[in-house]
């Protein structure tokens, strides 16, 4: 077996030999059973659900491949509203003519992830479609999980003064897939910031009681994230463009190509509020993992600009930070 073929999604033995081979194999657990569900047992009360479609082009991007990405991707959907990831299930769109060896790749790097977070994948379906009518493979997660103790506060908790802290860099995932899906053959070594967030997220509410809220800036960036944070508020937010840390590398693209780097998707970053008076002990506990050691306060929350995000540039002036409104760069989740 060395490509899919359209008879791997016919039911039949070849669908039975790829779901054994590859994705049983991969995903063997307790819960995970040949019927058409799983029954699990959860007995607290607060259950946090986030579906999410995968569609990456590429598939295989610097710093990590679509399966990577759907795992990470759900269990940073859980993790930002407070949520500690149990178990996933998936479905599979597999287009004719897919290498195995791929899938195999893929598929192994979905299973390491959950793995390393020590939740369960509990259900799936694979559907195989004819060449041309899918893009190599896509992929849809759900993910379950329970709300930790302490969470987010909510937007209604917000005050003047409060800080914005982002976990680090900026642009790298959208940087990295528009010189990987241009063949750009630019002297910079950029890999995507794919990774999960959850056990920085994990360390914060477990020592911080005042983070209001928590966002990862994938689609539309940071700049659209923040000014989600605004809209029909009494309060704006202000933020300082040289306390922003952006890569020189991921910098010099956006400057090349004239791209605005606060609108570039991020895959591994988070986005939060916490109160003035608790910043210093929320940057000691980010500086302790290796993923979010570039963690940085952006600026802070003002009545001065109601439903706005300001921007303070490095050159003294100010401009409206605004959501993104045209499409840079589709497919990147």
């Amino acid at each position: 077996m060395n490509k899919i073929t359209i008879t791997h999604g016919n039911g039949g033995k070849q669908t039975h030999e790829l779901i054994e081979e590859i994705f049983y194999k991969s995903f063997k657990n307790p819960y995970l059973k040949n019927t058409d569900g799983a029954i699990i047992n959860l007995k607290n009360p607060n259950i946090v659900v986030s579906t999410d479609s995968f569609v990456v082009k590429p598939i295989f991007f610097p710093g990590g491949n679509i399966g990577k990405l759907a795992i990470t991707g759900t269990i940073n959907d859980l993790a930002v509203m407070g949520a500690k990831p149990l178990y996933i299930t998936a479905g599979f769109i597999l287009e004719e003519g897919l290498e195995v060896s791929s899938l195999k790749e893929i598929i192994n790097s979905m299973a390491k992830e959950i793995q390393r977070h020590e939740i369960f994948f509990v259900a799936g379906d694979t559907k195989v479609v004819s060449k041309g009518e899918a893009d190599s493979i896509f992929i849809t997660t759900t993910g379950i999980g329970i709300l930790l103790e302490n969470h987010p506060l909510g937007l209604e908790s917000i005050n003047d003064n409060d800080v914005v802290i982002i976990s680090g860099t900026i642009g790298d995932h959208g940087s990295a897939l528009y010189l990987k899906r241009n063949n750009l053959d630019f002297d910079a070594n950029i890999e995507s910031d794919c990774n999960s967030v959850y056990f920085p997220i994990e360390a914060l509410l477990k020592e911080c009681k005042t983070i209001k809220i928590i966002r990862d800036p994938t689609r539309g960036g940071l700049g659209t994230v923040l000014n989600e944070f605004v809209q029909g508020q009494k309060w704006g937010i202000e933020i300082y463009e040289d306390q922003v840390p952006i890569k020189d590398e991921v910098k010099g693209i956006c400057d090349l190509l004239g791209i605005d780097v606060f609108h570039l998707a991020c895959e591994g970053r988070f986005v939060f509020v916490i109160s003035e008076s608790e910043k210093d002990k929320a940057m000691n506990i980010l500086k302790k993992f290796p993923l979010t050691e570039n963690a940085s306060i952006i600026g802070k929350i003002s009545s001065k600009y109601p439903e706005r995000v300001v921007l303070h540039t490095r050159i003294g002036g100010k401009r409206i930070l605004d959501m993104l409104s045209n499409e840079i760069l589709p497919r990147i989740c």
